[in-house]
């Protein structure tokens, strides 16, 4: 097990032509992930993510920073030297193997007794559901237990530093998955290995980690639990990546009290106003905007009431998708669209109103969150 400091890293491939025509695949980083934590790289394809993972496994050397594993230097260090597993997208086993010899391969590399290998070995094949199969050549096998067994070569080890994974279940069937998402908890918990998860799929990653590292553009935007990544995101591509469906992210000004969209008043809560006013956002020209979950949203019935209430706004209902347990309203606040969830079953006025929560209401400024910890905007 190691913790892993990735200390200024940045990395571009080599292009022809000047530097600055080569931009970063890998934006310049310093981030320290913890001994045992489980973590997993999210974002869409082409972010970085494989770039940062293979930086780490010794695939790749950065172009730029040092790699440490618990304070050693292994930048110049190859995988093997690294002492980490990893698991790739596609599987890699030996066809002319067994499923039993293929996963005590990477053990008997390293000279373990026989003794220790069949226990591992029959451990491993237990937690992959593959007993039955242990002795048949792996040629054999679907891509389903293909995939099985390049994870178990992962796991049998128990002395690796870290445990690496780039999207290890995007062969595997959807009912599988599940499963095989809870066996990797479970081995977490009972080895406390240091495990890197890389994936774009957003339920892998908040059902896997106890950290989600959100990446986008070669950069790290959040790094935090999937409740902190949810309540609240700290730029608003975190917001409108994670959630199904995202964050609705409006564009607003500030005149010093309230958000104000396209005319219309949205409260703020008092920590918010307050960072709001110290980093002088009414007379800024940074873009400004409102991120709300759809979750936090009210449609009720407009009236006279809604039309005193401060958290109320009018809206215009655009559409109705049904979801099952609760339907999709699509809506337009002045000239901008925004979505709500709406209970199953509730019926959906024909004048609507919006009850707006100033505390799941957040504020951003160049997508980025307005917080009291921010830096001021204006020098």
């Amino acid at each position: 097990m190691a913790s892993i400091h990735l200390k200024n890293l940045g990395h571009r491939y080599p292009a022809s032509g000047a530097e600055s025509d080569n931009p970063y695949a890998l934006n310049p980083l310093d981030q320290v992930w913890e001994d045992g934590g489980a973590y997993a790289l999210l974002g869409p394809s082409g972010c970085g993510k494989t770039t940062l993972l293979n930086i780490i496994s010794g695939l790749l050397r950065p172009s730029e920073g040092r790699v440490l594993f618990d304070g050693e230097d292994v930048t110049d260090l190859s995988t093997e030297r690294r002492n980490i597993a990893q698991v790739f997208q596609f599987p890699v086993v030996y066809d002319t193997l067994t499923v039993a010899e293929n996963l005590a391969f990477p053990l008997r590399n390293r000279g373990i007794d026989n003794a220790t290998i069949e226990a591992r070995v029959a451990d491993t094949l237990s937690m992959l559901g593959l007993d039955a199969r242990a002795n048949e050549r792996a040629r054999s096998l679907n891509a389903d237990d293909k995939q099985k067994i390049s994870l178990g070569r992962g796991l049998v080890r128990t002395d690796v530093r870290a445990i690496l994974f780039d999207e290890p279940l995007t062969v595997i069937d959807p009912h599988l998955k599940w499963q095989l998402r809870t066996e990797l908890k479970k081995i977490h918990e009972r080895f406390g290995h240091t495990m890197i998860y890389v994936t774009h799929d957003q339920t892998e990653a908040l059902t896997f980690a106890d950290k989600v590292v959100v990446m986008n553009a070669g950069s790290i935007l959040q790094v935090g639990t999937p409740k902190e990544l949810f309540d609240r995101p700290r730029h608003t591509f975190v917001g409108t990546f994670i959630g199904s469906p995202g964050m609705n992210v409006l564009s607003c000004t500030f005149d010093g009290t309230t958000a104000i969209v396209d005319g219309v008043r949205i409260a703020l809560d008092e920590a918010t106003l307050a960072a709001a006013q110290a980093q002088g956002l009414a007379s800024t020209n940074a873009a400004l905007e409102i991120g709300i979950r759809p979750e936090s949203l009210q449609v009720i019935a407009a009236d006279a009431n809604t039309a005193n209430d401060t958290h109320c706004v009018n809206v215009e209902v655009v559409g109705v998708e049904d979801l099952g347990r609760h339907s999709l309203v699509r809506l337009r606040l002045g000239e901008q669209l925004l979505c709500a969830l709406h209970p199953e079953g509730a019926g959906i006025p024909e004048a609507a109103a919006l009850r707006i929560d100033p505390a799941c209401t957040l504020l951003y400024a160049d997508a980025l969150l307005v917080e009291a910890n921010n830096e001021p905007l204006l020098p």
